[in-house]
């Protein structure tokens, strides 16, 4: 059913490639405004993603993680990479800038263990782990709206940012690249395309990552299941089921598990900015959801 609201609700969405330099740090920049003339928030939700740093001009959402964690209004609304929705309440007029990071780019700029902070939504000016890119948060609007400008200070704040190399950036991107190959159906199968033993694997997995080997496979077959149905609105699920799938019931329970509800509920659902967003990012930017996107980033 379509709210009063969302029927109310216009998205502006735009993607940027990041300069050549730090493209394999980050899926894509993306702006998105939100207009119109809705009294009453407008709620969406989230797909599991990468870590992703959202500044807000005005009216920033409100947020609810799938643990029950609140985030009322940030500036600098910062999430890790995540295998849950997370449900958002958004009331126009908003402007936001969004970053989403490759688990390189996690490694280069967050640097912290992604296991402790995966699946969690915070206040970024209020927690330490992301404190570094305060002064983005806080310079990075002016007095007028200016694309240009402000993409420039995102730009110039990464560029500005510690140019030595990952450690373990080698095998992160070996990693990265098998977890998106849709041929790798196991943990054993990735440990062969990436060429790193299993111990090694794990411990990269959890501290870039942010979850076990097994569960970012598990994910990245729901992607590719949500991408084919973003893909051709005419699909229902079980045309858009990835091929990994045994049936029905597997995919029915990998959803439960990331999203919190059955695919009927969710496919019921408005979804007034999520879908816009998704429809604009498998467009301009080649794949709908940014867990697809390769070592490289998103081609915005």
């Amino acid at each position: 059913m379509v709210s009063p609201a969302s029927q109310e609700l216009q998205v502006h969405v735009r993607f940027f490639a990041p300069p050549p330099q730090l493209r394999r740090y980050f899926t894509t920049y993306y702006y998105m405004e939100f207009s119109g003339s809705a009294a009453q928030p407008v709620v969406d939700h989230t797909h599991p993603e990468w870590a992703n740093l959202r500044f807000f001009s005005r009216n920033a959402p409100f947020a609810e993680g799938s643990d029950g964690t609140k985030v009322s209004g940030p500036k600098f609304n910062a999430t890790g990479p995540s295998s849950r929705t997370m449900r958002f309440h958004l009331l126009p007029p908003a402007r936001m800038w969004g970053v989403g990071l490759l688990p390189l780019g996690w490694a280069k700029y967050v640097g912290l263990d992604a296991r402790d902070l995966a699946d969690t939504m915070v206040d970024g000016l209020a927690h330490p782990a992301y404190a570094s890119f305060a002064p983005l948060a806080q310079n990075l609007f002016g007095p007028e709206p200016d694309l240009d400008a402000e993409l420039a200070r995102i730009t110039r704040h990464f560029l500005a940012r510690d140019p030595a190399p990952v450690a373990d950036e080698a095998r992160i991107l070996a990693i990265h690249s098998a977890l998106i190959d849709p041929e790798v159906h196991n943990v054993s199968q990735l440990v062969e395309r990436s060429g790193v033993n299993q111990r090694t694997l794990e411990r990269i997995s959890h501290r870039v990552f942010g979850f076990s080997p097994k569960l970012l496979l598990r994910r990245q077959r729901f992607l590719r299941s949500v991408a084919h149905f973003v893909a051709d609105p005419a699909h229902n699920w079980i045309e858009s089921l990835d091929s990994q799938y045994h049936d029905q019931s597997q995919f029915v329970r990998d959803f439960k598990a990331f999203m919190g509800m059955t695919p009927r509920k969710y496919a019921a659902l408005d979804k007034p900015i999520l879908g816009a967003f998704m429809a604009a990012r498998a467009r301009l930017a080649g794949r709908a959801v940014q867990g697809l996107d390769s070592p490289q980033g998103g081609s915005a």
